[in-house]
Parts: C-alpha cells; sequence; structure tokens
C-alpha cells in the first residue's frame, strides 16, 4: 500500500513539475490552468494523509508556514559584478573598438538580451535540488532569501533532467510583471496602503518581506541570465549556456539574439527600443555580451565590472509638468544645489515631485521659474531632472542666486573655476546631516536602518553631532526614541557594533574626503597597511599612487590635517571603531613588478591570477609598456604578446610563472 501511494506521489510531481517546465520555461502550457490545479490538489491532499512522504522539493512546499526573523548573509562563491553602462551608438561603437583592440582580432560574436528591471538574484542547485538563493548584496555578499525565492512559481525546486552538474550556480533577475504590479497597487489602494513607485520596488520589497505567504501573493517571477559557479562545464559560450538553462526546467527570456557584430548590435537595440512597451515586464536596456567564455576570460574584469560586457540604456522617457517652487538643499560637501518641486507627473513608472536643477548656471540657461511648464526626464532613468521650458508661466518669479546658506545663514561662495556655490561651515547642520547619513551608508559603513529618518530624530534631541558620536549611543538613547521599541534599538546598536570592524576601503569612503570615492577609498586601502599609515601620508608619497592626481592629494591631505577631523576618528577608535584591512600578502616574491596577463591559463581565471599576483606583492596591468616586468602569456593570446615582443619585455609561459611561485 505504502509503495503504491509512494508510486502517485511521485508521479504527480513529476507531472506538475513537468508542466511547470512547458509553462515557464517553453512558454507552451499543454493543460488548462483548473487541471493543473486538480493535479496539485490531489498531490497536497495525499501528503497531508502521509505527511512523512514529503519532501523540500515537493511543488506544495514552496511557502514556508513560519515568517523569516531575520535574513542572514551569503557569501558569493563568485563575485556578482555591475555591469558599466552606455546611453548611445557611439559609445556602443567605442566599447566594440576596445573588445577588438584587447582580443587582438576581430573573430568574435555578441549576444543581446533585455535588461530586465528588477532584482538580481543567485540561485544554488545542489544534485539538482535548490538550496540557497540570495540577493547580488554588494557583490561579494548578499542576503538569503532562499525562503522567499521558493514561493517563485517560475523557479524550478528541482531540475528537469538528469544531466545538471552536482554544482550550479545561476544568477538571472526577480522581477514582477506589469499586471501584476498593477493588480497589488490597486488592492493597496482600496486597502488604503501607499502604493508602490514602480515593479523593480515592488519586486525588491516583496523579496525582502520576512512573511513568505505575503510573498507568494505578489506574483514574483524569474528570469536566468547568466552562469556562477559550476561544478563542471555546461557550454562553452553564453548562448547555449543559456540553452542549456532551458533543458535544465529554468526559465530565459526568449528575446535573446546572437549578433555577429556591432552593427547587427545596434539594430537589434533600436528595434527593442521601438517594441520594449509590448512587453509585459519593465526594461530599460539592452544587455550585449561576449559571446564565448575564452574570450571573456581573456578580457577579464575591472575592479567592479566585466569588460566584456555593457548595458546599453534607452533614452530617457520624458513628462511635462509644472515647476510649483524652488528649494534649496545642502550636500555634505556644502554644495548648494536648487530642486525643483513639480506637480506629481508619473515618469518611467514612477511618480516624480521633484527634480534636480543642478546649479545656478543651469537655472540661467534653462530660463525656468516657479510657475513654468517644463520637461523632465530621468537621467539613466534614476535621477529625476528638468531638461527644458515648455512654456513661461503668467506669473514668474526668478529664482536669486543664494547670498546666504538657507539652512546655517552663513555666507555662500561660488567655487573657484566651479559652477558650484557652498557652504563652508564645517558646522552647517545640513552638511552634518548629509555627512552621517551617508558615513552609515550601505556602501560605507553599512549601519542597518541608520537612514534619514532616525538621523534626524538622533540630531534633534542633539545625541549626535558628528561621526564618532554614533558610536557612543546607548540603548537607553535610542530605545526612547519615537516609534523606536526594544528590538529595532538592540537591532540599530548591533549594526552600529558590527560596523566597526568594517573595510578600511569603506571606512576611508565614508569619512566623505572631497574628491574620494567608492574606487579611490580602495586605492588608498591598496597602498596603506592602515588608516594610520594614510593619515600621515606626504602630497607627494600620495602623489605617487597610481590614479591619485594632485587635486585628490591635496583633499585628502588637508582632511587629515585638519584638527577637527583627526580629532573624531581618535573619538571613533576610542570607542572601538578598527577598520580591518582586507589586504593578505602571501608573499613578496614579485614585489615592485608590473605583470600583464593575457591568453587563456590552465590553473587560473582571469580575476583569480590577478588576486594571486597580487597576494605576492605584485601589481597587474592592462597594457603592455617599456616599464612592464614581464608577460605572462596563456594559450590563444592576444596582441599584447607582439607589442611586448616589440618592445623587448620578457614573455613567460603559465609553468615559468609556477616555478616563481615556488608551485613546481
Amino acid at each position: 500500500m505504502t509503495n503504491d501511494i509512494k508510486k502517485q506521489i511521485d508521479n504527480l510531481r513529476r507531472q506538475i513539475n513537468e508542466h511547470n517546465y512547458k509553462y515557464y520555461s517553453l512558454n507552451a502550457p499543454t493543460i488548462s490552468d483548473k487541471e493543473y490545479d486538480k493535479l496539485f490538489l490531489h498531490l497536497k491532499e495525499l501528503e497531508t494523509k502521509y505527511p512523512d512522504m514529503i519532501t523540500p522539493d515537493s511543488p506544495t512546499q514552496r511557502v514556508s508556514g513560519q515568517p523569516i526573523l531575520e535574513f542572514s548573509t551569503v557569501a558569493h562563491s563568485l563575485p556578482m559584478l555591475s555591469i558599466d553602462n552606455t546611453y548611445n551608438e557611439q559609445e556602443l561603437s567605442a566599447f566594440d573598438e576596445r573588445i577588438a583592440k584587447n582580443l587582438g582580432t576581430k573573430d568574435y560574436q555578441y549576444t543581446v538580451e533585455l535588461k530586465i528591471d528588477g532584482l538580481a538574484i543567485s540561485l544554488r542547485y545542489e544534485d539538482g535540488i535548490l538550496t540557497q538563493a540570495a540577493t547580488r548584496g554588494d557583490g561579494t555578499i548578499g542576503d538569503d532569501v532562499t525562503v522567499n525565492v521558493r514561493t517563485i512559481k517560475s523557479v524550478p525546486l528541482r531540475l528537469v533532467g538528469t544531466d545538471y552538474p552536482k554544482v550550479l550556480e545561476v544568477r538571472g533577475e526577480v522581477y514582477m510583471p506589469i499586471k501584476a504590479f498593477n493588480d497589488l497597487n490597486e488592492k493597496r489602494v482600496e486597502a488604503g496602503e501607499r502604493e508602490f513607485a514602480n515593479p523593480r520596488n515592488a519586486a525588491a520589497g516583496s523579496l525582502k518581506l520576512l512573511d513568505p505567504e505575503t510573498t507568494a501573493q505578489r506574483k514574483l517571477s524569474f528570469f536566468a541570465y547568466s552562469l556562477g559557479q559550476t561544478s563542471q562545464p555546461i557550454a562553452t559560450n553564453h548562448f547555449t549556456a543559456m540553452n542549456r538553462f532551458k533543458d535544465f526546467g529554468l526559465p530565459i527570456n526568449e528575446n535573446i539574439s546572437k549578433a555577429a557584430d556591432i552593427d547587427e548590435v545596434i539594430k537589434i537595440c533600436r528595434r527593442w527600443d521601438k517594441e520594449r512597451h509590448k512587453l509585459d515586464y519593465m526594461t530599460d536596456g539592452m544587455v550585449i555580451k561576449i559571446d564565448r567564455f575564452t574570450q571573456r576570460d581573456m578580457l577579464g574584469t575591472t575592479g567592479r565590472a566585466p569588460r566584456w560586457c555593457i548595458a546599453y540604456k534607452f533614452a530617457a522617457e520624458q513628462a511635462e509638468t509644472v515647476v510649483e517652487s524652488i528649494d534649496l538643499q545642502v550636500g555634505k560637501t556644502g554644495v548648494i544645489t536648487p530642486v525643483a518641486n513639480l506637480t506629481p507627473v508619473k515618469l518611467a513608472g514612477t511618480t516624480v515631485k521633484r527634480a534636480s536643477l543642478h546649479n545656478f548656471d543651469e537655472i540661467e540657461r534653462l530660463d525656468v521659474a516657479a510657475g513654468d511648464t517644463v520637461i523632465v526626464e530621468k537621467a539613466g532613468e534614476i535621477i529625476p531632472q528638468v531638461i527644458s521650458v515648455k512654456q513661461k508661466g503668467l506669473v514668474r518669479e526668478p529664482f536669486a542666486k543664494p547670498v546666504n546658506c538657507p539652512v546655517c545663514s552663513e555666507p555662500v561662495k561660488k567655487d573657484e573655476n566651479g559652477v558650484y556655490y557652498k557652504c563652508h561651515n564645517s558646522s552647517c547642520p545640513a552638511v552634518i546631516r548629509e555627512k552621517i547619513i551617508y558615513f552609515a551608508g550601505k556602501a560605507q559603513m553599512d549601519i542597518d536602518s541608520f537612514g534619514p529618518a532616525l538621523v534626524d530624530q538622533l540630531l534633534a534631541k542633539k545625541l549626535i553631532k558628528n561621526f564618532a558620536d554614533i558610536y557612543k549611543l546607548t540603548f537607553a538613547q535610542v530605545s526612547q526614541l519615537p516609534r523606536m521599541g526594544d528590538k529595532s534599538a538592540e537591532k540599530v546598536l548591533e549594526s552600529i557594533d558590527k560596523s566597526k570592524t568594517q573595510t578600511l576601503a569603506r571606512f576611508i569612503a565614508a569619512l566623505g574626503i572631497n574628491n574620494v570615492g567608492t574606487q579611490s577609498a580602495e586605492i588608498l586601502a591598496d597602498n596603506f597597511a592602515n588608516i594610520d599609515s594614510l593619515m600621515g601620508a606626504t602630497q607627494e608619497q600620495l602623489c605617487q599612487i597610481d590614479q591619485v592626481g594632485p587635486v585628490m592629494a591635496k583633499s585628502i591631505y588637508d582632511y587629515f590635517h585638519t584638527e577637527k577631523n583627526v580629532d573624531i576618528i581618535n573619538q571613533m577608535f576610542a570607542n572601538g571603531v578598527s577598520p580591518s584591512h582586507e589586504k593578505t600578502i602571501v608573499s613578496d616574491i614579485l614585489a615592485g613588478q608590473t605583470i600583464v596577463v593575457t591568453g587563456t591559463l590552465e590553473n587560473f581565471s582571469r580575476d583569480r591570477i590577478e588576486q594571486t599576483i597580487k597576494d605576492n606583492g605584485g601589481k597587474v596591468s592592462s597594457s603592455v609598456s617599456k616599464k612592464t616586468s614581464f608577460v605572462l602569456a596563456g594559450t590563444e593570446p592576444g596582441s599584447k604578446v607582439d607589442k611586448a615582443q616589440s618592445l623587448g619585455v620578457k614573455i613567460i609561459s603559465e609553468s615559468e610563472f609556477m616555478k616563481i611561485l615556488g608551485k613546481e
């Protein structure tokens, strides 16, 4: 009897998985929704009657009955890198020229895919079973959202067939179809709740809910678009890999195309710019990738993005609205930015109420004033901006350039040789507020829940006035704030404590030094053993660092030679802040040597060889010059070998490199 029941259950699961595959991967359902529901209900009844036969990968186990207390973090086996953007056809052609130059050949093909406007996700399958799902996070560490991803019907809990690798990681996009988004907002309006601004925000918010049952009701969907870690190769190129995904039961976007050259890429982009509005999901551009994996390895990556792919962003959508008033906004560097308050208007899936006017020269150029009808668009689909005045208002009030800071009333001054007016009062409440918000931000110290609302409350209560005060906060102080319960206060203080050992690069970035951004902070962290070494560096020493110029060097030097800044840093140290240094030197075998890598290596991926060189004290360069110590050449090397030969630069094989490292 038991064997008969098990056969029935296994058969029902097989049928349901097969119909899911046909529906989501092949887009070719063979039964009606009613017939599918009947199979599902039968399986559920049998599992209810025989609970010992329930397995985690059963179609009935998509939704957990228990809410999530919090999301744990996951370290990605391979980094989930960002993609560089381009906004016109000339930049696409320039990208193609870089590809040809770096590969030393025109023998390559592209794949062109729609850029889905959702949330990047990584799925890990072991023995065909979904074991983990994680958000992109900072590219290295993401949130474990497995329980919520299991509720997405287009994500298979078990792969189809038997020829999939033992370990398969799939990267893709979780998104909310437009119909599901509209239905959700209608229900929220009926319930008196605030509408979601756009499908991307709705998808991200739904995936981070602590109640999986609510996530399941949001009708999220998923497209797989790239390969992560795998225990064995599944293809030699991207286009084939995507079709293998489909064979495994993973849904891919069928609007993927192969292109023989950049002209064909541009034609595909033009076509989709016109046809994208017919789709039932938001897309803001196209992703162009080199198809062959070996060529991707040859091209490698920058610090944050692959060199072998690029995103082509569609031209920004525009809308017409009225400027109701113009305000002044003071940033963390004291720069005063004019902002237009608009009659709310829908633009690229969001409701826009404010738009940047950038600076006062821009106000003069546009000749814009309160009462004018203007055209607004989103720069890069993110930041709303006024691009032109369509009709001047009957009653106009020209906007005067500021003489005093709108917050602290101190005199303001225009940048020398610049266009910005700045408040130079380091004690200006607006500057302090913006600096603290930036310091605690996700890309800097990553202090959870330490956003503008909490910062405003802490400033109003005079509990903080600089970065150091964050690390002096007590449970009694935080818990007594309005709308702040004990659990929330504990969470904030735990996150503050966790940030004390944030990486050196993030700590440097968080300080908000003029002309020093995230990438510059990473370069500085790579060149200094600790923050004390950086603080003691001269301008001459700073200028010797690659990519640090005189302007940045002066900003860094001035910052660390301002008594107030040094005092705040010392206070942070006294309260337990101790930035960790990720840089690990295995040896100094390659110290002082600049190395160029070309071709495919047997024992190293491109990322791994670059890290190995750095770990042994060497420096990696992307181009060959007389300063190059040697070129490490693998199979199918590019034009860099020819350049090295012409300059008399030494060329070594991978086996010779291994001997240098003492790993014969």
